[in-house]
């Protein structure tokens, strides 16, 4: 359960700061498809494909422990 908070914290640091790059600069950074999302009045730039990165930390955290 641990391994999962950690990776879930971490993927999602992840996604937010490149795709504020990214976003930012312009560019939809390709096969990244960044967009800007408005949510309750803040806008930020996300990236669905970064979801991967999450389960992706997850697996090694998993493999660490």
């Amino acid at each position: 359960m641990f391994a999962f908070l950690k990776a879930l914290v971490l993927g999602i640091f992840l996604a937010l700061i490149v795709s504020l790059f990214i976003g930012s600069g312009g560019s939809s950074g390709g096969l990244l498809h960044v967009r800007e999302v408005a949510f309750q009045g803040y806008d930020f730039y996300w990236s669905w494909p970064f979801v991967i990165g999450t389960a992706l930390a997850f697996g090694i955290f998993i493999m660490m422990e």
